[in-house]
């Protein structure tokens, strides 16, 4: 049985779980924590290398390409092998909630859309963009304290997200809906319903309320980014002054952020939907003013700070790495079958 696919496609900091939240609420949708699930198959060996792996993946690759090459409809049956895998793993999670559309969004499939375009040629692709300053202020600040130097050597994600979503929406081959998410903030029941025709189901305006009681159902454990939707009830624009004011305030920031867009192809920025000579004017209404709050320290925010500190200790070597292999050498031992 083919699924019915909808992907919200989005960098990470993008509003895509806000967007992902008022689907989930819609009758005919079925949400849900990140599975992750596209981008380990994408990166099998056949359609892209894999830099890290516990096989010979160069080995790997070149054996499949040449076993795929001997296939009736050679790359074409490999995709369609990829699809049934996909369709089985969603088609179950569908089943419990009976609902007729599986919804992922996964900010790392913004990565691997030429694979996922050619698994899902049918599926309904949701592209949410927004102003590459708001997502590297919301990443740097929800994640490493407003270090924005440490954010970046972290995860460069302007560079590597914003050319690979453009050239998704500049492709004609499988169509998509593009939405900024400063509009679909600041008109969200135009946007929404406009989302909604282009997925093919009937508009329901009270999902758009996804933080209202009844307005979606109880979301099982997984991955995600619960740091800044669970603030508000419903799309809100507090978040749209946020990154003009806080550069204001730090110049350093300004300029480390401008540095990192002029690496940026002008025309990949275009096509994400940010002329390049107007991405600063937001910042010539805006005077500086008292620094912004730091969020609050959940759960969430205090796992990520706790693996990204560890991690880097881990990778500058010496006595904390040593430590950390002789604890996994005793798990491996206490924990071996």
């Amino acid at each position: 049985m083919t699924i019915r696919m909808l992907f919200v496609i989005g960098a990470p900091r993008s509003g895509t779980t806000m967007l992902e939240r008022m689907l989930s609420a819609h009758s005919q949708i079925q949400g849900g924590p990140e599975p992750h699930l596209l981008t380990p198959l994408a990166h099998l060996g056949v359609w892209a290398k894999v830099d890290k792996a516990p096989y010979d993946h160069i080995l790997a690759a070149e054996s499949q390409k040449l076993f795929v090459d001997q296939l009736p409809r050679k790359e074409q049956d490999y995709w369609d092998a990829c699809r049934a895998y996909c369709d089985v793993i969603y088609g179950r999670y569908l089943q419990p909630g009976g609902k007729s559309i599986c919804l992922d969004k996964t900010p790392a499939y913004g990565l691997i859309l030429p694979f996922m375009a050619k698994v899902f040629p049918d599926g309904k692709y949701v592209v949410l963009t927004r102003h590459p300053a708001a997502i590297f202020s919301s990443f740097a600040n929800s994640f490493f304290d407003g270090d924005y130097a440490e954010a970046h050597k972290f995860n460069p994600i302007l560079e590597r997200y914003i050319p690979a979503m453009a050239a998704f929406l500049r492709q004609r081959e499988v169509p998509f809906f593009h939405v900024k998410y400063e509009e679909l903030v600041s008109a969200p029941e135009t946007w929404f319903e406009r989302i909604c025709g282009y997925v093919g189901v009937p508009f329901e305006a009270q999902a758009i309320e996804y933080g209202k009681e009844g307005g979606e159902a109880p979301r099982p454990q997984g991955l995600g980014d619960p740091i800044g939707v669970g603030q508000h009830k419903r799309p809100s624009k507090a978040s749209l002054d946020k990154w003009p004011k806080e550069f204001a305030q730090d110049p350093a920031k300004l300029e480390l952020v401008r540095k990192m867009v002029e690496r940026i192809d002008p025309d990949d920025l275009r096509t994400f939907g940010y002329e390049p000579g107007d991405l600063w004017k937001p910042m010539e209404s805006v005077k500086a003013g008292k620094p912004p709050k730091p969020p609050k320290l959940t759960r969430y925010r205090l796992e990520r700070k706790m693996i990204i500190h560890l991690r880097n200790h881990a990778q500058q070597g010496g006595p904390f790495r040593r430590l950390l292999e002789k604890a996994r050498l005793a798990c491996d031992v206490l924990l071996r079958e």
